[in-house]
């Protein structure tokens, strides 16, 4: 059946023209070596030693690294949310040499189509207060993650206000299927990577929404345009964000340090929301506010619906049925037709039904409740103070830490406002065991159940709930508290329309699943992985050499249907880098393993190397990676995870594979405060420095930049031979094709900004510093195939010895980033001990492959076989595939295909690819359906045409 089903997705989705155009076009000379020298000088540098092919692993040759001809895939809506979006094969310039099947514009960053849409608007939508639904709902609180500020949607029928847009927002409302296409204002209560780290998500989805996109206000304190600048980097869109800053730097007329009532920014028919500020003091004294310091109290007011008219009451003053009744309707009076009186609305209608009203409060630390007590601008709505009952508080929800709710201070602020309902929506520790993902948590315990040494239990774990904040120092419950507050929940709803419903609504909030219960329905639907499971056991406790005769049983057993991997299983010998390895060596965590956004199923680009007790690397850093480590290794495990990092290297300037970045940066510099450290050091394109830069003056992210251009094997030779240049241009690269006479050789090496050795030096200087100290020889990065200024990247560790001294040879990772089949990858590959290479395609889309600058699944293994790399593991899969790619057995005997929070051990590689066949039996029923519903934008398309 799953054969059937793949069948018929070829024939729904591949192209019908066929094509033979080779990819590659070898000289003899090159067969049974490296596609093309790294290296055009004659002195071998020492990151060239391990380079060489072990005699027991003779690379094999590639076989089809084919191009299919132009591109006649045109599904709408599908195709366009890939990585891209491009030009067709036509404009790739063929000319019969060493290298075809790449799209030329889109690596030079020169493709038309992805070119940013222009002078989008904010649409007008027509409102009626009368007749409106609204309600506040909490969304994506850090139930078991704690890694960013909650969000708070405000409802109406017609209009949709967001407050705060941390990582993994959108990720949440794609779970359950809130719409973001009417989204129009985006509010912070903080500007910083707690609240604003999903806001570039959320933009490029916005504007990819529909024929035109949709364009959205961002509102904030003082120093918001730093965030949005920050963005500009690789947002190229900028005019459909309309940024309204409120503070310090904003125009005079909404300076709020002139006045301290509350500022308005938005009044419609429906609501008016204004702002108050909050500034850091103690007692009386107030401090410099810093960038990123400032906090907002934000005010929501909907209007008062008039009483019901009452036709009776009309009559006997007078008046005949006509225009006039609803012009009292309208709230004018009017002249009695029969009586020289005049009737006024409130002779003829019923008592108004007041407005509600929602306070949303952050107060980030103590030093802002001091602020907060001394506001007077909220003192007519308090309980008591107003003798208007339209001006009463309804809800107030507290996006404040709750340390900082826990204090006699801000507890005396809140009993102002005692008939309120109050929701506690910061960080705090109850119903940690909840998972926000579900369908994620849901695969994940599916699959800890099959493999648990490749798929771990999550690391979060249950803790007492608390029901009622703490607040005072005797651990006792405050009466007020436990009668008039709630801790939030995901999807809390607090009605505010109809007024008949007003309160609050728990209907939606999601109910705890406990993991017995997945495992017990997946034993229900799949009998046979019981069996499976029991298999997989026995590969990791069996010796090597009974391998052949337990998957000889296996397939007796019908569990594979694969006979290769017997004949493989036999013929494989283990690389000399694995022996005498150590379970603490080395742990490959795969925390995103999707393309362009956030899916329920799979996070985007993020690779955590685990060197154990000598620290840790990450590759790439996509939205919501610190919630993915924290989902891992647990909220504490996490912060002990980021305190280790030794080096952050990112591959390109796409969203998915950098956004997450500022949150883990902005993190560790909080974990590591008052505490002796160094700057980390994050390796990127010179893109990604203009981002980081412009969001440092926010907050100090305490990092040191290295462009991945001083990285590459020509630049730590220049480095190591200190030669007398003052600068390293873009030169550096063309030596990588010096002999390749490549078509490709135009693409990197265009006119660059040359390089300061004097500033960079010092630079390359901590990062092999900092590899040593790690156990690592090199750090290489080279550049590949995508969009401008795109890399891959090798890590060589450094020689072991055994116990009698004879030398061990350290493993190689290879990670491609994202890109095409190229001879660079290929070379850098040579020897590896495991490649991480991307597959967003499948193999009968090799169109869409070739115009987005992707690899297919089998484009994927053949570099990998090509290069005589013993393990491949596929990653960054197109969200086209929400649990598990498609691809053919028949190339899989290397390879396993990567899953979020799959954890490989360095000692458990040989039994990597066994696993394989048992994933398919868990897949089993599942096809590649498009899961997103139509409103999922081509974000790294989006954002390529940045240069």
């Amino acid at each position: 059946m799953p054969q059937c089903l793949a069948r018929l997705r070829f024939l729904f989705f591949s192209p019908l023209k066929p094509s033979a155009a080779l990819l590659f076009s070898f000289p003899s000379s090159l067969r049974h070596r490296s596609f093309l020298p790294i290296l055009s000088s004659s002195s071998p540098s020492r990151r060239q030693r391990s380079s060489s092919t072990p005699s027991n692993r003779r690379p094999q040759q590639p076989s089809s690294f084919r191009s299919r001809g132009k591109s006649t895939f045109s599904e709408e809506g599908r195709g366009n949310r890939e990585e891209g979006g491009g030009a067709s094969m036509g404009e790739n310039g063929r000319d019969g040499g060493n290298f075809t099947g790449f799209n030329k514009k889109r690596a030079e960053g020169r493709d038309e189509s992805d070119r940013p849409r222009k002078n989008l608007h904010l649409k007008v939508r027509k409102l009626n207060p009368t007749n409106t639904i609204s309600y506040v709902q909490i969304l994506g609180t850090g139930m078991d993650t704690q890694d960013t500020s909650p969000s708070v949607l405000l409802f109406f029928d017609k209009q949709r206000f967001i407050f705060n847009a941390g990582e993994g927002l959108q990720r949440f409302c794609t779970e359950h299927k809130i719409k973001l296409s009417k989204i129009d204002h985006i509010f912070l209560s903080r500007v910083c990577s707690e609240t604003a780290g999903g806001i570039p998500g959320l933009l490029l989805t916005l504007a990819g929404i529909g024929d035109e996109g949709m364009s959205v206000n961002v509102w904030g304190p003082s120093n918001l345009k730093y965030l949005v600048d920050a963005m500009k980097s690789f947002i190229p869109h900028a005019a459909m964000v309309h940024t309204r800053s409120f503070g310090s730097d904003a125009p005079s007329h909404m300076d709020a340090s002139k006045s301290m009532d509350p500022i308005v920014l938005v009044e419609d028919e429906v609501v008016k929301i204004s702002a108050l500020l909050l500034r850091p003091r103690c007692s009386s004294v107030i401090p410099e506010v810093k960038p990123g310091d400032m906090s907002v109290i934000y005010l929501c007011e909907l209007p008062e619906i008039m009483g019901k008219f009452d036709p009776g009451k009309a009559k006997a003053l007078g008046l005949r049925p006509g225009p006039k009744y609803s012009e009292l309707q309208s709230g004018k009076s009017v002249i009695s037709d029969c009586d020289n009186i005049m009737v006024h609305p409130n002779d003829v209608m019923g008592p108004c039904v007041p407005g509600p009203i929602v306070f949303l409060i952050d107060c980030p630390t103590e030093a802002h409740v001091y602020d907060l007590l001394s506001t007077s601008s909220l003192d007519s709505y308090c309980s008591g103070n107003s003798p208007e009952e339209d001006k009463m508080v309804n809800c107030i929800v507290h996006l404040s830490p709750s340390s900082v709710i826990s204090s006699p201070n801000y507890h005396k602020w809140m009993e102002k406002f005692s008939s309120a309902q109050h929701i506690i929506a910061g960080h705090q520790t109850r119903n940690v065991e909840i998972p926000i993902l579900k369908s994620s948590a849901r695969i994940a315990a599916r699959l800890n159940y099959l493999c648990p040494q490749f798929f771990p239990a999550p690391g979060f774990w249950s803790l007492q709930p608390l029901n009622n904040i703490t607040l005072d120092s005797s651990g006792k419950d405050h009466p007020f508290m436990a009668d008039k507050s709630i801790s939030a929940e995901n999807l809390l709803k607090f009605t505010l329309r109809p007024h008949v419903q007003l309160g609050l609504d728990k209907a939606n909030i999601p109910t705890h699943r406990t993991s017995s219960e997945t495992i017990s329905e997946l034993i229900t639907e799949i009998p046979e992985i019981v069996d499976a499971a029991k298999h997989i056991s026995e590969f990791f406790d069996k010796p090597r050499g009974a391998y052949s005769n337990l998957l000889r049983d296996n397939n007796r057993n019908n569990l594979t249907e694969d006979p290769w991997l017997e004949e493989e299983e036999e013929k494989r010998t283990t690389p000399s880098c694995l022996q005498n390895v150590r379970r603490d060596d080395l742990e490959i965590v795969l925390l995103g393993t999707g393309s362009s956004q956030p899916s329920k199923y799979r996070n985007v680009s993020s690779v955590y190397i685990n060197l154990f007790s000598k620290g840790s690397l990450m590759l790439d850093c996509g939205e919501g990676t610190l919630g993915q480590l924290k989902r891992r290794y647990g909220v504490e495990g996490a912060d002990n995870a980021v305190r280790k990092l030794s080096c952050v290297w990112i591959s390109h300037i796409h969203a998915d594979h950098h956004t997450g970045l500022a949150r883990i940066l902005a993190l560790r510099r909080e974990l590591l405060k008052g505490t002796a450290h160094e700057p980390l050091i994050v390796v990127g394109p010179r893109q990604l420095k203009r981002f980081l830069d412009a969001y440092e003056k926010l907050e100090d992210l305490d990092m040191e930049f290295v462009d991945c251009r001083s990285t590459t094997t020509g630049s730590w030779d220049d480095f190591e031979s200190n030669g007398e240049s003052k600068e390293i241009n873009d030169s550096t690269e063309s030596t990588l094709f010096a002999k390749s006479n490549n078509r490709m050789q135009s693409v990197w090496t265009r006119p660059g900004s040359p390089v300061d050795k004097a500033t960079y030096y010092p630079l390359l200087k901590k990062l092999q510093t900092v590899l040593n100290e790690a156990g690592l020889e090199s750090l290489i990065s080279f550049p590949v195939v995508h969009c401008p200024q795109a890399f891959g990247v090798a890590l060589e560790a450094a020689d072991r010895f055994n116990s009698v001294g004879k030398p061990i040879p350290g493993w190689k990772i290879v990670y491609s980033g994202d890109t095409r089949p190229c001879p660079e990858l290929v070379e850098a590959s040579r020897g590896a001990t495991v490649l991480i290479h991307e597959a967003t395609f499948e193999d009968g889309l090799m169109e869409e492959a070739v115009a987005r600058n992707h690899s297919t699944t089998k484009e994927a293994i053949e570099v990998g076989d090509s290069a005589g790399a013993y393990r491949i593991i596929l990653t960054h899969f197109s969200q086209r595939y929400p649990k598990i790619p498609v691809f053919d057995d028949a190339h899989m005997h290397k390879t396993c295909i990567a899953f979020d929070m799959m954890s490989v051990n360095l000692a458990d590689l040989p039994v990597l690819p066994n696993v394989l066949p048992y994933l398919k039996l868990l897949f089993k029923d599942e096809m590649a359906v498009d899961e997103l519903d139509g409103e999922v934008p081509d974000q790294a398309a989006l954002t390529s045409a940045v240069a």
